[in-house]
């Protein structure tokens, strides 16, 4: 992500495209409520990834099966979502090894009615970026798991996510394929369309390019305080009684905070409710703030840890 942004707003004559492989993830539009997307309860027991990309769209899960593909280039306003012009030379490239795929909808591409790349495009100045997947050889069974969010009510802005039918492209393959040589073919095959050079990052430009990373794309802020403003019910029943939670998330903060339910306290509840506004809506900030106050003046017997977890899972 950080490379992308680098290219894409560097100020050159040069185009270019390069091809990447993630360790397992999941991979947030720039508009999407990352709560409302992945299973997060997955997401923790998996220690998956989760990234928040420049580009619009939809939600997508990454493994070591699935290749990546950029295009950072210069571009007309009329180049904005012509994904056709974009998509056209790996279809092209594809159709050379007997896949016959097609461009279907706004910005998937599909074999056999099925979707196996997702496209999404960012545009600055006179430059854009075009990105998409390859499911070449992804675990479906974790795909389904990491994005299959569970039942939690939320209220939400957020671009939500549209399911498809997807597949592989390896079981189509004529011929075998490794996936480091799948993208050898995709590399020769874009030669041969744009006459492709090599290009080396300089050490000046990986140091920019890894601060950008520490300092946005794998921060808390970015990939899920970045999320727009939701709203989320939980209910459940505890020793306590029944705690009806009701939070209204702004830029990854608690701005308002109610409970009801059966429970009894020794202290008004509005007391704990006024504690919890303006912490993050992140497990380790409001556990501290809740380890920070005595809990038993409003929910007996619930611990400081049950009700984040109450808070902050999906389930």
């Amino acid at each position: 992500m950080a490379l992308e942004e680098y290219l894409v707003s560097k100020d050159d004559e040069e185009d270019y495209i390069f091809f990447y492989i993630h360790q397992p993830s999941i991979i947030i539009g720039k508009h999407q409520n990352t709560i409302e997307e992945v299973n997060k309860d997955y997401v923790d027991e998996k220690q998956l990834y989760v990234a928040r990309r420049l580009s619009g769209g939809g939600a997508v899960y990454h493994d070591e099966g699935n290749l990546n593909f950029s295009f950072i280039m210069h571009a007309s306003p009329s180049d904005i979502n012509n994904f056709g012009k974009f998509t056209a030379p790996i279809i092209a490239a594809l159709k050379k090894i007997g896949i016959y795929s097609e461009l279907s909808g706004r910005n998937d591409i599909l074999i056999d009615g099925k979707k196996f790349s997702g496209n999404a495009q960012f545009a600055k100045r006179n430059k854009i970026l075009h990105h998409g997947t390859l499911l070449f050889d992804s675990k479906m069974d974790h795909l389904a798991s990491a994005l299959n969010v569970k039942a939690m009510k939320i209220e939400s802005k957020g671009v939500k996510s549209v399911k498809s039918r997807v597949t592989n492209i390896k079981p189509y393959l004529t011929q075998a394929f490794t996936i480091s040589e799948f993208r050898t073919h995709l590399i020769q095959s874009l030669d041969e369309t744009f006459g492709l050079e090599p290009y080396t990052l300089s050490s000046e430009e990986i140091s920019h390019i890894e601060n950008a990373v520490q300092e946005k794309f794998s921060t808390w802020d970015w990939n899920w305080g970045r999320s727009p403003a939701f709203d989320i019910q939980k209910v459940s029943k505890f020793p306590c009684g029944i705690i009806d939670a009701r939070l209204s998330i702004t830029d990854g903060v608690v701005a308002n905070c109610k409970f009801y339910g059966d429970f009894f306290v020794k202290r008004d509840i509005v007391n704990l409710e006024a504690h919890l506004k303006g912490i993050k809506y992140h497990e380790a900030a409001l556990l501290a703030a809740l380890e920070a106050i005595d809990l038993e003046d409003y929910f007996q017997g619930l611990s400081a840890e049950d009700l984040t977890v109450f808070l902050c899972s999906q389930s």
